[in-house]
């Protein structure tokens, strides 16, 4: 039987974990260094986002092992009646864990740490390239109607 799979804000010691998901794909390893010791961009990145209360970098793992990512930014709009949106970036599973449902798992717990948030609006893009990942946005109750994707909540 599989662990459990939880959810936290990551710490400054997951980042190499983190870099490493994003950098293992086709798209990400043209944009990604991931490397030892990891770019200060990573860092100062990284530092700026915990630093951010609208600003969360959320990691999944079982046992000691981080096996998702996604980054959760909270912004207020004054269309939708001055109402807060939430965007989700930057989602990866690891290689290992793939097609296990984390991502599905990831997508769920930030649509409801976006309504813990007051958010009435979940947004994300996704790559041209990634058509698997707009099929998976769209089960999840993503529309295209923007040419990005939301959910309203």
């Amino acid at each position: 039987m599989e662990k459990e799979i939880n959810f936290r804000i990551a710490a400054e010691q997951d980042l190499d974990k983190i870099v490493e998901m994003l950098a293992d794909d086709v798209l990400g390893s043209k944009r990604e260094r991931y490397e030892n010791p990891l770019p200060y961009s990573y860092i100062k990145a990284f530092q700026a986002i915990t630093c951010d209360p609208n600003n969360e970098l959320v990691v999944a793992y079982q046992g000691d092992e981080i096996i998702g990512v996604q980054q959760i930014t909270f912004t207020p709009y004054i269309t939708h009646q001055g109402g807060w949106r939430a965007t989700i970036e930057g989602v990866r599973t690891a290689s290992s864990s793939r097609s296990k449902g984390i991502g599905t798992e990831l997508i769920k717990w930030g649509i409801n740490r976006a309504k813990e948030r007051g958010c009435h609006i979940v947004q994300l893009t996704t790559d041209k390239e990634r058509p698997d990942a707009l099929r998976f946005y769209e089960k999840l109750g993503f529309k295209a109607t923007h040419e990005g994707l939301k959910l309203k909540l």
